[in-house]
């Protein structure tokens, strides 16, 4: 099972407070473990407040301000003070990693002076921290019935509202989030 470019919905029955009713992004999953950016969880920190506190110069003129009204997600609770962005750029930065055609990663600063300018990434969301499960642990969750599985779509990543994405992801699957239940079984 490789769960790549994926999305993992947390069940209802999930209640850990970093992944509670969460959409986690699947970058990387493999036999030593998997990696993941939670796209729903928002910190009261706008990406141009960020760029501001880390002192981001810009060559290029603002261009674009209400892009940088976005509000920056919660990656997940490891590395807190990495940020990593999802972006949908064809332009290469110093340190990007194509996950799909459509989704590229992007960990290098180089990207941060263009955010707000006419040089950004059409979409993009910038998330502080990310999830990591070591091998066999995201397994052992998914027999557990703490998540459900599909793949992964970028118009919930970068187009759905953050609020709706948990629920455009279920109704994805073809279910309706008030059919889930919050207790633990299998058959």
């Amino acid at each position: 099972m490789n769960l790549t470019n994926h999305f993992l919905v947390a069940m209802p029955s999930l209640q850990d407070p970093h992944f509670k009713r969460s959409v986690v992004y699947v970058c990387e999953h493999n036999d030593e473990g998997a990696m993941g950016i939670v796209i729903n969880l928002p910190i009261d920190v706008s990406v141009g407040s960020m760029l501001e506190q880390i002192k981001v110069e810009r060559d290029l003129p603002l261009a674009h301000p209400a892009s940088l009204e976005k509000p920056v997600m919660i990656g997940g609770p490891v590395a807190g003070d990495r940020g990593f962005i999802l972006h949908n750029s064809k332009e290469e930065y110093s340190s990007s990693l194509d996950l799909t055609e459509e989704i590229k990663m992007t960990t290098s600063t180089d990207i941060l002076p263009l955010l707000g300018t006419k040089d950004e990434p059409s979409q993009f969301l910038v998330a502080l921290g990310y999830a990591g499960w070591t091998a066999g642990q995201l397994e052992q969750e998914l027999a557990d019935n703490s998540w459900l599985t599909m793949e992964a779509d970028p118009e919930v990543v970068f187009e759905t509202p953050i609020n709706e994405r948990w629920d455009k992801a279920v109704a994805k699957l073809g279910i309706h989030s008030a059919n889930l239940s919050t207790e633990i079984g299998h058959s």
